[in-house]
């Protein structure tokens, strides 16, 4: 009998795996797809030559991951590839808001708003870092940096309509709906802000990575790392029931609510089955990638630079368009996340060509082609990017959820981030990744703290794994 058999192979169930195979545990990784790795894959989408990410692009809080940063994932072959612009933000006139890790330089470019933009963030960047992301990466608890994280708490549950009332100039508040454009949320809800404040920290932190050959290379480099410790990776598997697993003493999944509720039928009581089925998923997202036979031609300098560019215009043309998915809409100029990687990792293209990624949210399970929409959105501040397009690949929301079940709708978060859903995913409880069958537990970026390429949902649910296997944690090596 296994220790723990974990269902699916995203970042956290990998992530989950690793920790208990280091602790000495038995454990499987069961994946339905070919190719283990969920969100972290790679492929030649457009023309033989062009690698394109599948869904995960550009990953701060995957360098930032406390847990990854204790794993040698660069001897099992993951090199970050980076720019010094981590987002670039471009405004009509041809002007660009660029940030890097230089809170002086940002400040300073934002004229009359550099005093406050510096006020704001300098607190949390003195001090330790890594430990600052230990509690912004974890589940409700003590943190280790108190008053840096009551301050976290008191500014992040405004709104981000409200945090952007700090702000004077277009230049400071257009910034802010980019980054809290990665909430999925209206911006009238409160703790958007939170997200423009993690996004925004994230960029003085660190520059904003993406991996060399693409996402699927931190997916391979984790199991790398999983097999050496002794654990296994079964590809090709499906699994309906728990019937469908191996014996284990313990089942991890890597899966959205729904999915647990369908598996564990009878072996979880129907009332609590009914409240994972009512999580709420939010809107989906609507992909273009591009084979192109140069840069983007961005008017505005620097702009080709970012691995990350926030498209979209001021913080009212960001705040209305993000709000349309939430009214069952599809927003005529869409906000788009265009990133980047062949500026970054020229191995991603034909030598002297490059790729092209952006997505915009639409309702849940949209069946528009959108495709038209997002290339004018881009046309707007880079005129001349459609006579750069060689080849393209729409995904619809429909597509992301046949491609990967966990992405409900077509939702990439692991599920809406709103108020009653941000400290209690999926369901309010103690200990967020447990289930009323001990066996069982949930360690998706359903659970917290939720969304993004960084495992630390994994590592937390292998946390209590570990306890009810009553096995010691392994003891893990600095962060590097």
């Amino acid at each position: 009998m296994l220790d723990a058999v974990v269902v699916g192979s995203g970042p956290n169930g990998l992530s989950a795996a690793l920790r208990l195979a280091q602790a000495g545990c038995s454990v499987l990784v069961v994946e339905g797809q070919d190719v283990a790795g969920g969100g972290m894959a790679t492929a030649e989408s457009t023309r033989p030559g062009f690698l394109h990410d599948t869904c995960s692009a550009v990953h701060p809080t995957g360098a930032l991951s406390p847990y990854w940063q204790t794993l040698d994932l660069a001897r099992h072959g993951l090199r970050w590839r980076s720019s010094p612009t981590s987002v670039a933000h471009p405004l009509t006139g041809g002007r660009a808001v660029l940030q890097g890790r230089s809170l002086d330089a940002l400040a300073e470019s934002l004229g009359r708003d550099g005093p406050r933009w510096r006020r704001l963030f300098a607190p949390w960047l003195r001090g330790d870092q890594g430990v600052l992301w230990s509690d912004l990466l974890a589940p409700l608890g003590l943190p280790r940096r108190p008053f840096a994280m009551a301050r976290f708490g008191a500014l992040g549950a405004l709104s981000a309509q409200r945090l952007a009332g700090l702000f004077q100039t277009e230049e400071a508040r257009a910034l802010l709906a980019g980054h809290a454009g990665h909430s999925v949320l209206p911006f009238s809800t409160s703790f958007t802000g939170a997200f423009a404040l993690v996004f925004s920290l994230s960029a003085h932190t660190i520059d904003w990575p993406v991996a060399e050959g693409g996402s699927g290379a931190i997916a391979d480099a984790l199991i790398a790392a999983l097999t050496e410790a002794g654990g296994a990776v079964e590809t090709g598997r499906w699994v309906g029931t728990l019937d469908d697993l191996p014996p284990s003493r313990l089942v991890l999944f890597d899966t959205s609510p729904r999915a647990l509720a369908t598996i564990a039928g009878d072996a979880l009581p129907a009332r609590f089955r009914r409240r994972l089925e009512a999580f709420e998923y939010g809107p989906g997202v609507f992909k273009v990638d591009w084979a192109l036979d140069g840069p983007i031609p961005w008017t505005a300098d620097g702009v080709a630079d970012a691995s990350t560019v926030h498209v979209g215009g001021t913080f009212e043309e960001i705040a209305a368009a993000e709000a349309e998915p939430w009214a069952g809409r599809v927003a005529e100029r869409p906000f788009l996340i265009v990133c980047q990687q062949s500026a970054l990792d020229p191995s991603r293209a034909p030598d002297g060509q490059h790729t092209g990624y952006a997505y915009c949210h639409v309702p849940s399970g949209c069946p528009l082609d959108l495709t038209d929409r997002v290339e004018e959105q881009i046309e707007r501040f880079a005129p001349g990017f459609r006579d750069r397009i060689l080849a393209r690949a729409s995904t619809g929301p429909a597509d992301f959820e046949y491609r990967n079940p966990n992405l409900i709708g077509g939702s990439i978060t692991g599920g809406a981030a709103t108020w009653d859903q941000l400290f209690t995913r999926p369901v309010a409880q103690l200990r967020p990744y447990a289930t009323p069958n001990p066996r069982l537990l949930l360690c998706s970026a359903s659970t917290p703290p939720g969304g993004g390429v960084h495992g630390m949902a994994g590592f937390h649910a292998a946390g209590l794994a570990l306890r009810r296997l009553r096995v010691a944690p392994p003891r893990l090596p600095a962060p590097a």
